[in-house]
């Protein structure tokens, strides 16, 4: 590659968009519909070498143009892919939300939990349907936390998990965050 080519390739990753819309249309003589920056730097790049060192031999024009002719290409999806048919198909279609049961507080099966009380370190695995601890298995944290403390606690709280429930409402709520 000549030094002359290299410099104005290099030159390309300056450029913003708009430099490169009009150096589009310098190499290539007509205006892009293209706003994205990679895609225009690797387009006007490819058209600088091949004005430079020659475009595609003939042979392999007629290969493209024999893989063309073959392939059904679309340069842009249609803005109704239907057509007339949408409405049937949309009608059709239902959305819902598949629950699995578990609390989305909890982390996932496998993970290990941790928390130190009254100079001892109280370690629970989280597993599908439950809780071990001390090699026993529990339905709730709240039933380990009761057992390690000897007074009632909420689990989420007892091992860091919880989360502000009014905060989390606020975020949600546009006229409470003010």
């Amino acid at each position: 590659m000549e030094a002359t080519v290299f410099q104005q390739i290099k030159e390309l990753s300056r450029m913003k968009v708009g430099e490169l819309r009009e150096k589009y249309i310098e190499v290539f003589g007509e205006q892009t519909r293209s706003f994205h920056k990679d895609y225009l730097r690797k387009r006007i790049a490819w058209r600088i070498q091949a004005l430079a060192e020659g475009d595609l031999s003939e042979r392999a024009r007629r290969r493209a143009e024999e893989l063309a002719n073959d392939a059904d290409l679309r340069i842009r999806t249609p803005r109704d892919p239907l057509g007339p048919y949408a409405e049937p198909e949309k009608a059709r279609t239902t959305i819902s939300h598949i629950s699995n049961g578990r609390d989305p507080r909890l982390p996932l099966p496998g993970t290990f939990l941790s928390r130190e009380f009254q100079g001892r370190d109280i370690v629970v695995k989280v597993l599908d349907d439950g809780f071990e601890h001390n090699g026993h298995r529990y339905k709730s944290l709240s039933a380990i936390a009761q057992e390690v403390t000897g007074t009632k606690w909420n689990g989420f709280l007892f091992f860091g998990i919880a989360v502000n429930t009014a905060s989390r409402r606020d975020s949600r709520d546009p006229k409470r965050s003010s």
